[in-house]
């Protein structure tokens, strides 16, 4: 067996810890050395990419996001809505969903997001209307096709309209169809070993969407096969307003009468908590995916990231579905957070290393990964590399900051698991302009 090629990445510009300024070493998916500044790797390399006009960081981690909304971008029935009637107007439209849209929706998601820094992704597909019953097996090809890291979410509806819920009854399923089907996609595709490129976990879509009963199931379902679980929660009022409503509780406490509050889980949005929930929150360790995008387009209101993290919650970063954030821009999603949060907490508190901290090693946490979302000998060789020489950064003076405060918008060099999968700023493989082409014709269809 041939040794792997050892790929010294040679003097970044920028780098988030001074302890590897020289760059770093990788062989095979691994990074193997850090090389400090003014010096040269221990061992020999066989190969040099210089990364002197590159800010150099871990690939960007993103922790929540709907593949398929990448067709229903800034879609006609759902403009200047709040989430509730935002979603009951898109319902139906995603019911028309087939299996070629989800494979083409999926490869214009990881290709944006490999384009913005990004070299993970967690996906929530909840949609499997008639005919369309295998939507995680074809993300799964598209993901490894493109070579891009996937932590897929098997997600789930079992509440229609006639139960109550928000969904058409085309959209949901049994609970026993939802829990086969779960077991049968964590058996195929979820690798436990470090390193993985594929993992799935268990995601019910929300509180306003599933029974009590698949919740329990799926918390039980995720013990039995140890892997994380995923759902919506405290988005917006209106939720709060629901589960009140249908189940006697606010949202948290319905999470812990299920056995949902555990390190086991990550939640999207989180927004809607008191002292007293934050606090059970972060004593479980739950992780909490903050989506600014999504959040502003919605109006749904701010994740208190601050107090979550103090509490013990891991904080992540998602561009969330490209139909609530009508992009899947995962660079501009850190500065989005940026800018939204200094409202909250103001500019010391966040500051441009807390939020690529979120992106990076907070994000790893909410999926309960230790092997990525950082630079240090022995991690998954995930890096983003970009170029500071766009008109936005004319004039700016430290490159780190420059790239979230001036808008880096695209990253021009991506290596997940050890691979170049963009160089010079173009997917590597990929007919980006066809896809583009098929894309556009399929979102007509739905309009």
């Amino acid at each position: 067996m041939q040794n792997p090629k050892n790929i010294w990445i040679k003097h970044p510009l920028a780098t988030l810890k001074p302890d590897y300024a020289g760059g770093l070493v990788v062989a095979g998916s691994r990074i193997i050395e850090l090389v400090a500044a003014g010096r040269t790797p221990s061992q020999p390399v066989n190969e040099i990419f210089d990364a002197s006009e590159h800010v150099l960081l871990p690939g960007l981690i993103n922790a929540h996001h709907h593949f398929y909304q990448t067709l229903t971008r800034a879609h006609p029935v759902a403009l200047n809505k709040a989430l509730f009637p935002w979603l009951t107007s898109l319902y139906p439209v995603w019911a028309k969903l087939r299996p070629e849209m989800v494979e083409v929706s999926t490869q214009i998601a990881l290709a944006e997001l490999l384009l913005s820094g990004c070299s993970t992704a967690s996906d929530h597909h909840y949609l499997f209307p008639q005919g369309l019953e295998d939507a995680i097996d074809i993300q799964v090809a598209q993901a490894q096709q493109l070579g891009v890291r996937v932590h897929l979410t098997r997600g789930s509806m079992s509440l229609g309209e006639e139960q109550g819920g928000l969904p058409p009854q085309s959209t949901v399923q049994s609970e026993d169809i939802i829990i086969a089907d779960s077991e049968r996609l964590i058996r195929r595709y979820h690798d436990h070993q470090p390193g993985a490129m594929v993992r799935v976990a268990l995601a019910p879509c929300s509180p306003f969407s599933v029974s009590t009963e698949l919740m329990k199931m799926s918390a039980q379902l995720a013990t039995q096969h140890n892997v994380q679980l995923h759902t919506h929660l405290a988005e917006t009022h209106d939720e709060t307003a629901f589960c009140q409503k249908m189940f006697g509780m606010r949202p948290v406490d319905y999470l812990e009468s299920v056995g949902w509050l555990s390190n086991r889980v990550w939640l999207a949005h989180g927004i809607h908590f008191n002292e007293e929930e934050i606090g059970r929150l972060g004593q479980a360790g739950v992780g909490i995916a903050h989506c600014p995008s999504s959040n502003m387009l919605l109006a749904s209101g701010q994740c208190p990231t601050l107090d979550l993290e103090a509490a013990g919650c891991p904080v992540g970063i998602g561009v969330d579905g490209s139909a609530s954030n009508d992009g899947s821009n995962m660079i501009t999603e850190v500065r989005q957070a940026l800018l939204l949060q200094r409202l909250r907490y103001g500019a010391s508190d966040i500051t441009h290393q807390k939020v690529l901290d979120w992106a990076t090693r907070g994000s790893a946490a909410c999926l309960g990964r230790d092997d990525i979302g950082d630079i240090a000998v022995g991690m998954q060789a995930d890096l983003a590399l970009f170029r500071l020489d766009d008109i936005q950064f004319a004039g700016a003076g430290d490159p780190l900051a420059a790239l979230i405060l001036c808008g880096a918008k695209q990253a021009d060099c991506m290596m997940v698991a050890g691979r170049w999968r963009v160089r010079n700023g173009a997917v590597c493989g990929l007919d980006i302009e066809a896809l583009k082409a098929r894309q556009r014709e399929l979102a007509a269809q739905l309009i």
